[in-house]
């Protein structure tokens, strides 16, 4: 079990011709130019989870070039998985998410670090995985882990990019930002009419990648200052009607 991680990261005040060239268009954004780019280069950032919200999640961190990525999860790929978790194939059924995960994100952008650990977040690992991180993402499927990670980022102050899907209906917010909300804010313990099995439960594939897709965003924004952060307020979207909704709590 992990209880520490020593975190180094060099980080640096240039990019690369090859940065410049593979972010070129979104360093041609106003909003984010060099500058912006530079401080996902120099981004250190912890994603709990690599189901059907992690693959979207951490495949677009490490196309935008967040510097260093460290995924966090103890499952194995099942065929039950496969219509919404997208980093996986059929020829992976058995093997370790994580450590598939980070290949093949690892093969598209060799640029970046991605340091991948079999295990799940608990108590006992809880400092060591968030010391020194710019930010966390939930995409944990279970509401324990949920409520052990939003006690935990509050406490260590690290912003916890939150998202959450059902049937076809989805939810997302940002927890921890500027003085703002906590989990427990909006959350503040576990439902009281039971806690469903994620195996039990209805789910449109395309919904996990499209909230993942969205977390990857609100992480951009964080880092880089560009736009306006989901704090606050929470998204809560169904793709069945496209209908989008933001809740302020």
């Amino acid at each position: 079990m992990i209880t520490a991680i020593a975190i180094i990261m060099n980080k640096t005040n240039k990019l690369t011709e090859a940065e410049l060239t593979r972010y070129g268009r979104q360093v041609s954004l106003k909003e984010i130019g060099e500058a912006g780019q530079l401080k996902l280069k120099n981004a250190n950032v912890l994603v709990i989870g690599c189901g059907g919200l992690g693959c979207p999640a951490i495949t677009y961190l490490a196309a935008a070039g967040v510097g260093r990525i460290t995924i966090v999860d103890d499952d194995v790929v099942d065929l039950s998985n496969l219509h919404r978790q997208t980093l996986y194939s059929t020829d992976d059924l058995g093997e370790k998410k994580v450590f598939l995960a980070g290949k093949r994100v690892q093969k598209n952008n060799p640029l970046v670090e991605i340091e991948c650990l079999d295990t799940r977040f608990s108590e006992e690992n809880a400092a060591g995985l968030l010391n020194d991180r710019d930010a966390v993402l939930d995409c944990t499927d279970n509401f324990s882990t949920r409520q052990l990670l939003g006690e935990k980022s509050r406490e260590y102050k690290v912003p916890l990019i939150f998202a959450s899907v059902l049937n076809y209906e989805a939810q997302v917010t940002v927890f921890n930002f500027q003085e703002g909300p906590a989990y427990q804010d909006l959350f503040p313990e576990l439902p009281k009419d039971g806690i469903y099995k994620p195996e039990d439960i209805g789910l449109f594939g395309v919904l996990p990648g499209i909230a993942g897709a969205l977390q990857a965003n609100e992480l951009i924004k964080i880092i880089t200052g560009c736009g306006e952060v989901l704090s606050g307020k929470l998204l809560v979207f169904s793709i069945q009607s496209n209908r989008f909704n933001v809740i302020r709590f």
